[in-house]
């Protein structure tokens, strides 16, 4: 023994009144001649640690609020308490907590999330069985998740959505791992092709006003009628983009359109206060088409309408009281089509039925879709060929685009379909990443952010 040392260490508050603990350490001496430390400091057992100036028990509260709360907030929370702390020692304790090494998982599920929107991207990755956050790694590139994956051979299974870096990334690090397509993106997929499908053929469905010439009608016609000048000259699509200064996906989108009415979406409109007396107009005016307007508004009026009486010009100029019933809207009408019947409402359910019947191309659209959903739900991977060889039969050239991606990714889609595993954990894990960004004001770095993703 060399001498003796008094520590003085913060301890856990008391009723709101911190604790200063009094230590008296022995200050001991190596006897070795070559020690590069001659004197040294005894530590006492579950309470100090070498430099320390807070007990064990009170770093570990610190560490816990930090994971929590940050900076800012532990150290408010903190003294409260009755603990006097910075926001800096918050944060330097938060960084220096171990983060648990857990077992490298068999089934691994992969996404990014943004550490600044539209600039910088990070990876995450987690434990698809049991939601465990594995690691972060600070970008999106192929080669740095290909590196993770070489350095850890474990992993058996990934699951991702149809990013084409994570798919040259799984390929390069893990070859022998099975790569599963996310069902969700697979059915947002179809739903835009869907969606594509019902605005093309809008004239058959729609039972309702015509929609007027508006400025981007005309300039989508001159467009539509400038690709197809060019394609019959014989010029390809990528000539056709340099010709007229266009990116090829736009000249690929006014290619494949028969008509220049197959882009023009129908009108949207929104409730107003004349539509719970709609009814009423249209049975007025089909008993006298010639009923004035200020006519029709004093009754509506003795009803119970409110508004005023240009939106009710607005109203039948526009064509809305004219139509049987009211038109859903292209998104409405997706909806429909990719929801159970069953769980529709029974107006929905007839409305449904109704329109699918005055349109061929649509009442295929909804065999197509129904079947693809038996598939997702039903894990029938194995239907997916057939599936696909019957889409490539008909008339449907949005449809096509979406079973051409399926293709491109074929033994992923296949294994999505057909395993059970999937990326909405992942999704659930990007919300509460999202949440943590938002606590520190987006000004964290990219070091301590991961340390709370992975302690959180």
């Amino acid at each position: 023994m060399h001498a003796y040392h008094r520590r003085r260490l913060a301890a856990l508050p008391v009723a709101g009144r911190g604790v200063v603990v009094e230590v008296r350490v022995r200050r001991l001496r190596c006897l070795t001649a070559d020690c590069s430390q001659q004197t040294f400091r005894e530590q006492v057992p579950e309470l100090t640690t070498r430099w320390a100036r807070r007990t064990r028990q009170l770093t570990a509260l610190v560490g816990d609020l930090a994971v929590v709360a940050a900076g800012r907030a532990g150290a408010a929370m903190l003294h409260r308490l009755g603990v006097r702390i910075s926001r800096c020692t918050v944060l330097r304790v938060l960084i220096g907590l171990p983060v648990p090494a857990g077992p490298v998982p068999a089934v691994l599920s992969v996404d990014d999330f943004a550490l600044r929107r539209g600039r910088r991207y990070a990876t995450l990755l987690i434990d698809a069985v049991t939601h465990r956050r594995v690691d972060v790694l600070p970008d999106r590139r192929a080669d740095t998740l290909a590196a993770w994956l070489r350095q850890h051979p474990e992993v058996q299974v990934v699951c991702r959505d149809g990013s084409a870096a994570y798919a040259e990334a799984i390929r390069a690090g893990a070859p022998h791992a099975v790569q599963v397509s996310d069902r969700w993106h697979l059915w947002s997929n179809l739903a835009k092709a869907v969606e594509k499908t019902v605005i093309a053929h809008g004239s058959c469905w729609r039972d309702g006003p015509v929609r007027p010439q508006q400025p981007l009608d005309e300039r989508t016609l001159e467009r539509h009628r400038a690709v197809h000048v060019l394609l019959g000259q014989g010029h390809g699509l990528l000539e056709c983009a340099r010709l007229l200064g266009w990116a090829l996906n736009t000249v690929k989108r006014y290619a494949r359109a028969a008509s220049a009415e197959q882009l023009q979406r129908p009108p949207r409109y929104r409730d107003t206060l004349v539509d719970p007396f709609r009814d009423h107009l249209r049975r007025r005016r089909a008993e006298d088409p010639g009923v004035p307007v200020t006519r029709l508004l004093a009754e509506i009026r003795e009803l119970g309408y409110t508004g005023s009486a240009n939106l009710l010009v607005r109203y039948l100029n526009q064509g809305r009281a004219d139509a049987a019933r009211t038109p859903p809207s292209p998104r409405w009408l997706v909806s429909w089509l990719m929801s159970r019947n069953s769980d529709l409402l029974a107006q929905h359910q007839a409305h449904r039925r109704d329109l699918l019947t005055d349109c061929a191309h649509l009442t295929v659209l909804a065999e197509r879709v129904e079947q693809f959903a038996g598939m997702l739900t039903e894990r029938r991977g194995h239907d997916l060929d057939a599936w696909m060889a019957t889409v490539d039969a008909d008339d449907l050239p949005a449809l096509h685009g979406f079973v051409h991606g399926l293709r491109m990714d074929l033994p992923a889609v296949v294994a999505g379909l057909t395993l059970p595993y999937s990326n909405g954990p992942i999704e659930g894990a990007n919300t509460k990443v999202k949440f943590l960004k938002r606590q520190m004001y987006g000004r964290a770095g990219f070091a301590l952010l991961r340390q709370r993703i992975l302690l959180a």
